[in-house]
């Protein structure tokens, strides 16, 4: 078993930045990819931000040029940080990991999710 903790989420004023971050635990023996995706009350998750271990990312449209994703291959953490924060960033954060356990079988696991909120 693959298990994700997100940290970092709170509450910010409009224009602020925050970070997250998002440690893995237990076998793994290789992350293809680890992504941060939000959920609102009544909607879809969506991608936030996603990064391959190759370093390649990608971006939702609203959050390019304010957030940024980075991961490490070795430690098998990921992190946002997320600058110019706007009130419809508003969300519950999650953070995902897809690879392989030892034995090749793989995994697709996700973290409980972390409360972001920005409001005056």
């Amino acid at each position: 078993q693959v298990t994700l903790v997100e940290s970092g989420g709170g509450l910010v004023q409009p224009g602020g930045s925050l970070r997250l971050s998002c440690a893995s635990s237990g076998v793994i023996f290789s992350i293809n990819s680890m992504g941060w995706y939000r959920q609102t009350p009544g909607n879809q998750r969506e991608l936030v931000a996603s990064v391959t271990s190759g370093g390649s990312t990608n971006y939702a449209d609203s959050v390019k040029g304010r957030f940024t994703i980075s991961g490490d291959n070795v430690k098998h953490t990921v992190s946002l940080q997320m600058n110019s924060l706007k009130p419809d960033d508003t969300a519950v954060y999650y953070c995902n990991a897809k690879g392989f356990r030892l034995g090749y079988s793989p995994f697709d696991s996700w973290g409980r999710g972390t409360q972001v909120t920005v409001s005056s």
